[in-house]
């Protein structure tokens, strides 16, 4: 028999206690941190849903693994485990360990990326297109058409335009474009899966022009699951094989092992090319460590690896998506605007949508972002003109990002459904004095990745 309550897979064996501050105390919290999310400190936080990087509870077995960590500098026991399970599940080569997603995108695209090269993706999440920046690159996203309705039900809206990716050859040349990236789930899309068609179609176009394809797997078990419960063909497949024939198209790929890893820290950068490799393994010498730790501790490769099984149980991805789920039905049958349908790790706001009197250089994202916080202690993350926004190369004007989203990105066996219950009703709080809130202006920025450290001023202060 089955029963409609889908319940946590697991037991929950250590709490943290959580500091409620109050609405004043957060007032004054939000002056002192010039109203950035990021600079707020996480003791001051009730509900943080900044991100799920980094984040989750590790289980009974993670730590047992971090005890049986194997810390030799060279030809550490806990690598060859770590390289073992890698390899099983996504089939490289080469496996190279890094400290975290970002550091596989900064060895990757020193190697490849030159002065005005282009590198395509279904859509670049900040760190990604910010290290092509930084070589002098050009990243370019090409969401499938149906991305751009955040109200359209359509079951992968993460895809790639296969066509826009062929226009896009056939301007600036094969030979200028050193890889394709497929980011899987869509981060900067709303969470949205990639189907196993699009990610077949795009491999098919990255070798009919000779460029090698990367997938960006930060979410890829989440992207397997999803496969399963929306594709065609896929219902009777493991999210196990599913993941293996995702891979099976692809030439390499970065991982932040903080995501589907299930860990605190770590990921890895893949390849089957052997000269590659050898010049990737050389840099990581340079900057992280040695290949067979690269800046990790021996108990984070175990953990990682752990994790990696972990996060392919049909039944933690059932509770996963569903509780996602939960999030994004609820607030949206009370009027607030999501992306639809709710992604695998996030709710995505419509802030756009939701406050259309901010114009977005104002940032509506952001302004929604304070009021969560502000009202109940609930940190969030904008997706939109302050991560997103960019400057015209011939005038230097700002141009706003495609969409304005507040992410709700929810750490993973962390929280329970009344923690889930109070988030709605403070979104619900929100959405209805949503009329009364107003926009930010930045104050101090940097020139790479502003919406780590910039600084903001409301242009009126918040009212009820």
């Amino acid at each position: 028999m089955s029963f409609r309550t889908i319940i946590e897979p697991f037991k929950i064996k250590a709490v943290e206690p959580i500091r409620l501050t109050t609405q004043a105390e957060r007032e004054a919290i939000l002056e002192r941190a010039h109203y950035n999310l990021f600079l707020v400190r996480s003791d001051e936080v009730i509900i943080d849903l900044l991100t799920d990087s980094g984040t989750a509870a590790m289980s009974s077995e993670q730590w047992a693994g971090v005890m049986r960590g194997d810390e030799s500098y060279a030809g550490s026991r806990s690598f060859y485990f770590f390289e073992e399970t890698v390899r099983d599940i996504f089939g490289f080569k080469h496996v190279i360990p890094v400290h975290q997603g970002r550091a596989a995108e900064r060895i990757l695209f020193a190697l490849l990326c030159k002065p005005g090269c282009v590198i395509p993706n279904n859509t670049h999440f900040d760190t990604t297109r910010a290290n092509i920046e930084y070589r002098g690159g050009r990243a370019v996203d090409l969401p499938c058409p149906e991305l751009s309705d955040t109200t359209a039900p359509h079951p992968f809206k993460g895809n790639m335009d296969t066509d826009a990716l062929e226009r896009l050859i056939s301007e600036v040349g094969a030979e200028n474009i050193p890889l394709v990236m497929l980011t899987v789930t869509n981060n900067s899309g709303g969470g949205q899966p990639v189907s196993m068609a699009n990610i077949r179609a795009v491999s098919a176009i990255c070798r009919k022009y000779g460029i090698p394809l990367y997938i960006d797997a930060c979410r890829f078990a989440e992207n397997a699951y999803f496969i399963k419960l929306r594709e065609p063909g896929y219902a009777d497949k493991t999210p196990l094989e599913i993941a293996r024939e995702m891979f099976s198209y692809a030439d390499g790929c970065t991982m932040s092992a903080k995501k589907d890893g299930l860990a605190n820290i770590g990921g890895f950068l893949c390849t089957n090319d052997d000269a590659l490799a050898q010049q990737e393994k050389e840099l990581l010498i340079l900057t992280e460590g040695f290949p067979t730790y690269g800046g990790l501790a021996g108990r984070d490769l175990e953990a990682i690896a752990i994790g990696l099984r972990e996060v392919l149980d049909e039944h933690y991805l059932e509770y996963r998506l569903a509780s996602t789920r939960y999030l994004g039905e609820h607030i949206a049958r009370e009027g607030v605007p999501i992306v639809q349908p709710p992604g695998g790790h996030a709710v995505y706001i419509d802030a756009g949508r939701m406050l259309p009197h901010i114009p977005p250089l104002q940032f509506p994202g952001q302004s929604l972002a304070v009021e969560l916080y502000r009202l109940g202690g609930v940190r969030s993350c904008e997706i939109g003109s302050v991560m997103f926004a960019q400057r015209d190369p011939d005038t230097g004007e700002e141009r706003p990002a495609p969409r304005e989203l507040v992410r709700l990105a929810i750490p993973r066996r962390v929280y329970t459904q009344s923690h889930v219950d109070y988030v709605v009703e403070v979104i619900l709080v929100a959405h209805r004095h949503r009329e009364q809130l107003r926009g930010y202006r930045i104050t101090w920025q940097t020139p790479f990745l502003r919406h780590f450290s910039c600084h903001f001023e409301p242009l009126s202060p918040p009212s009820l």
